[in-house]
């Protein structure tokens, strides 16, 4: 089964089932995949983390029941809200009104369940190939860092966050620093947190062992894993950003349900950057997701 497939069956499950107390971990277990996977594999294709979806959803059944006579205390019980008060802020942050106040407007239909769209066009002018499964030791990086999440924001952010790097003389002062040991550049995604996507991205080069690090770079350690490493389709400089997206699209939207892989727990992945992207019509990168067998 594809994974939008099990993804759909899962937001079912969770409508059928929405009164109930429910867990990563249940969830995860249902669809077949470790808690850390999965958390990612419904992010990427949902656009929401699988605990806050579910609270969203609770939400909006919950605001369908709001004329139908019931106390809104009792309506918020019910939904699996403890109280008036934490239903009431919840439901303000995400409606932007009180209950009392949207109860008045309150529709009795029963908001539709999201439909997942796939699509097979994840790469701008080429195909993916099939990765190379590579056992990569752990590898020490030292630049700069910043704190964001995957909820679309990223894709503003992290733009802009390269651009400056290269721009404000950081990049060059980096590539000068006597303790580079490779000047080959890794975007590396740390999680943080996987039920709410928010993740630390380091742009950084490896460095040498056993030097000191002057304390304005950010220092991290890439842990030694099983990578499938995907080289992006060549592309040319204004196409680049979108063949790259096209490739993280593509492994979690469809590799990763035929692969027989899942994302490794606790593992970073990470965009590698060398003298392969330096072409003016053929430029290439590394995409590298730390794996798994997945289990039976």
């Amino acid at each position: 089964m594809d994974y939008i497939d099990i993804l759909q069956d899962m937001l079912q499950y969770i409508d059928d089932h929405i009164k109930e107390k429910m867990s990563v971990e249940k969830l995860a277990a249902r669809a077949g995949f470790s808690p850390f996977h999965f958390c990612r594999v419904f992010q990427w294709n949902v656009g929401f983390s699988i605990m806050e979806y579910v609270r969203n959803r609770k939400l909006e059944l919950a605001a369908s029941e709001l004329n139908s006579g019931l106390r809104i205390v009792d309506i918020a019980i019910e939904y699996g809200f403890e109280t008036h008060s934490g239903f009431s802020k919840a439901f303000r942050r995400y409606f932007g009104s009180t209950p009392e106040l949207y109860r008045i407007h309150a529709s009795l239909d029963v908001p539709k369940l999201p439909v997942l769209k796939k699509t097979r066009q994840y790469v701008y002018g080429g195909i993916v190939m099939e990765p190379k499964m590579v056992k990569k030791a752990a590898v020490k990086i030292a630049g700069f860092a910043i704190k964001t999440n995957n909820k679309g924001e990223n894709k503003k952010v992290i733009p802009e966050f390269w651009q400056n790097y290269m721009s404000d003389g950081r990049c060059k002062k980096l590539h000068k620093e006597s303790f580079v040991k490779d000047h080959a550049e890794y975007g590396a995604c740390f999680l943080q947190n996987p039920e709410t996507g928010e993740f630390e991205y380091v742009i950084g080069v490896e460095v040498k062992d056993g030097v000191d690090i002057p304390k304005e770079y950010h220092v991290c350690v890439i842990p030694e894993a099983l990578f499938a490493v995907f080289t992006t389709p060549p592309s040319s400089n204004a196409n680049f950003s979108s063949t790259i997206q096209g490739t993280w699209d593509y492994i979690y939207s469809e590799w990763f349900s035929h692969s027989g892989y899942e994302f490794a727990p606790n593992g970073v992945d990470y965009e590698l950057y060398d003298e392969r992207c330096m072409s003016e019509t053929g430029n290439v990168c590394d995409v590298c997701i730390p794996v798994v067998k997945k289990s039976v």
